[in-house]
């Protein structure tokens, strides 16, 4: 299993980024190739001495690294990364791994 995390840091206006995330990105990143499982954070992200710099984390799982780099360099991924720009100004740290069970 491969995942990419985007960790979205606090936004000025967290309403509207949650409104515009939920109603527009989610839909629009939930069609890239290959998606196996698309979830999100609730509540407040905090740090384990409290408050983060985070609003939400978004946790995309893929089968490979393969075929979420594929998904990503989709048309359908390009949307997704184009659309960042509409919505996450505060800035997103995107990381990428591959996964396993312990």
């Amino acid at each position: 299993m491969a995942k990419l995390v985007a960790l979205y840091k606090k936004p000025a206006d967290a309403a509207a980024f949650d409104a515009y995330y939920f109603g527009t990105h989610v839909p629009i990143a939930k069609k890239v190739p290959g998606l196996r499982r698309y979830e999100v954070s609730t509540g407040p992200v905090a740090a384990q001495q409290g408050d983060s710099p985070y609003h939400l984390v978004a946790i995309l799982s893929f089968d490979s690294v393969e075929t979420l780099q594929r998904g990503v360099g989709s048309p359908e991924g390009q949307a997704a990364a184009g659309d960042l720009t509409n919505f996450a100004q505060a800035g997103v740290d995107l990381l990428i791994f591959q996964s396993k069970d312990v």
